[in-house]
């Protein structure tokens, strides 16, 4: 049997969270029972956070509490600190994804918190798990390998993050590249880095496409022995606190390519292109993936 790649599906959450449209609760609830129909099992389905600084994001308990409950589905809520916790919590999330910035300025403007801030809500949030119950954590540790406000992010930096999520127990730790501005030999020595640093935890890779380097990378981590993928449906995305990043990723062109090497995914290509068309057209942007441009082959 082939090996499978795990992908989750961040386009709800990282899709839609940079877009000037504002799309209404009940389209987000749309998008995400489509990317469930084309066989995404877990998916950034909400984020708690402000919808004063993020409108796109508003509306989240209203979209948890509407999403039908099936066994082998997660909706994943993304925290940046107690309070989104408790709204996680609240919420019936199936997992919080907490954020750690790798930088002060990323996390100043991101989250209104330096690193160290950060990491200690991070343990107070997993302390406060294990004493009160609540879904699994995962870390994102975001501008992974470059901050658009600090310029390179050292491989000290993150792996002193990873070290430290690791020692607290955190089972999975995705390494983001928020900007775009990673490469292939770098995110190798990353991840073997970041293996060593906590070797119990599963690790997941996130890559935006901004310089045209996502898919290389994503080839990268896979070669690397790396199992968990993020990507957007139709390569949308981006970050309101991360000046001209661009989109993710896109889930069907990553499909592609991993389905074509002989991996096992559980999605469905095409369906993720009719997906990926039809938020371009309620938030008037239209996918940029290469699959609703082309096609699949044969």
């Amino acid at each position: 049997m082939s090996r499978r790649i795990e992908i989750v599906e961040v386009g709800p959450r990282d899709g839609l969270q940079n877009e000037k449209a504002v799309l209404e609760t009940p389209d987000k609830i749309d998008f995400i029972l489509r990317l469930e129909a084309a066989g995404a099992r877990r998916i950034e389905a909400v984020s708690f956070v402000n919808p004063r600084r993020v409108p796109q994001m508003a509306g989240a308990e209203e979209i948890m509490a509407a999403l039908p409950r099936e066994a082998g589905r997660s909706r994943i809520g993304l925290v940046l600190n107690e309070r989104g916790w408790d709204r996680a919590v609240a919420s019936a999330c199936d997992e919080a994804n907490v954020v750690v910035c790798a930088t002060d300025g990323f996390g100043i403007r991101n989250q209104g918190a330096g690193v160290s801030e950060q990491m200690a809500a991070l343990e107070t949030i997993v302390k406060r798990r294990e004493l009160e119950g609540g879904p699994p954590i995962s870390l994102t540790i975001s501008v992974a390998f470059g901050c658009p406000f600090e310029g390179e992010v050292s491989q000290d930096q993150v792996v002193a993050i990873v070290r430290a999520a690791g020692a607290l127990g955190v089972g999975e730790i995705a390494l983001a590249d928020t900007i775009g501005v990673a490469d292939p030999w770098t995110v190798r020595a990353r991840i073997e880095a970041a293996r060593a640093a906590a070797p119990e935890a599963s690790l997941r890779m996130h890559f935006h496409d901004t310089r045209g380097t996502g898919l290389a990378n994503a080839f990268a981590s896979v070669e690397a022995g790396v199992e968990i993928l993020d990507a957007s449906c139709g390569g949308l995305g981006g970050c309101p606190f991360a000046p001209a990043a661009t989109g993710n990723i896109a889930t069907e062109d990553l499909v592609y390519i991993l389905e074509r090497a002989g991996y096992e995914t559980g999605l469905d290509a095409q369906a993720l292109v009719e997906a990926g068309r039809w938020i371009g057209e309620r938030i008037g942007k239209p996918p940029v993936s290469a699959l609703s441009r082309a096609g699949g082959f044969p």
